[in-house]
């Protein structure tokens, strides 16, 4: 259940889930934009899922095969939308990043994107630099987990390939999306208080999250 003014999901907690039910065909007329910005959602699912507080053996098996799939099946689901092959393939990596995250939990890639959300009325998947850069922030205290996404990406350079699959989208700067530069101290500080950013793996304050926000502005 979703709460459209705040943005925020609501309910369900505590369940436990016993399925995952998908239909591909469904999706076939989802625009460009929703199409790339809800697989990199499912993306930053698997990257976080790999160096959050709560990761485990089972989150990273997942996260793996959420991020494989995501990146070999987003590309060709974005230049023949109707493929139904593509769109099956992107579909069960966001099934798999959907566990992997039901399996551990989120970080700082979405604190960012939640704040954003929640002060400026910005749809989520109009924030999906707020990972590459989080990742990157976080890259100097977990390389080994960044490493592991780049070979689940098929990149040597896994920030760069996740700035690469966001760009399908047109996903640029915040400012392109009318986020006025005024606002980000107060994201900041609503960020940093999030719980996100308290199961980061690197802490994270109010000033790290504003040079972040400000690098992607």
């Amino acid at each position: 259940m979703r709460d459209e003014l705040e943005k925020v999901k609501t309910g369900g907690s505590g369940a436990e889930t016993v399925a995952v039910v998908y239909e591909p065909e469904l999706t076939l007329g989802l625009p460009r934009g929703e199409t790339v910005g809800t697989a990199m959602n499912a993306l930053a699912h698997s990257a976080e899922a790999l160096y959050v507080e709560g990761r485990n053996a089972g989150g990273d098996a997942e996260a793996l095969a959420g991020a494989n799939l995501i990146a070999r099946w987003l590309p060709g689901t974005v230049a023949r939308p109707d493929d139904l092959e593509a769109r099956t393939g992107l579909l069960r990596g966001a099934m798999h990043a959907g566990k992997a995250l039901g399996l551990t939990g989120l970080a700082l890639a979405h604190a960012l994107a939640q704040a954003l959300g929640r002060a400026l009325r910005t749809s989520a998947r109009r924030d999906e630099r707020a990972h590459a850069a989080a990742n990157g922030f976080n890259e100097l205290v977990v390389p080994g987990a960044v490493e592991q996404l780049g070979q689940a990406l098929g990149s040597d350079h896994p920030l760069t390939r996740v700035q690469e699959l966001a760009g399908l989208g047109g996903f640029e700067r915040l400012r392109d999306f009318d986020v006025p530069e005024r606002e980000l101290p107060l994201v900041a500080a609503d960020t940093a208080a999030r719980a996100g950013a308290a199961a980061n793996p690197r802490p994270v304050s109010s000033d790290d999250a504003l040079s972040l926000l400000r690098s992607i502005w």
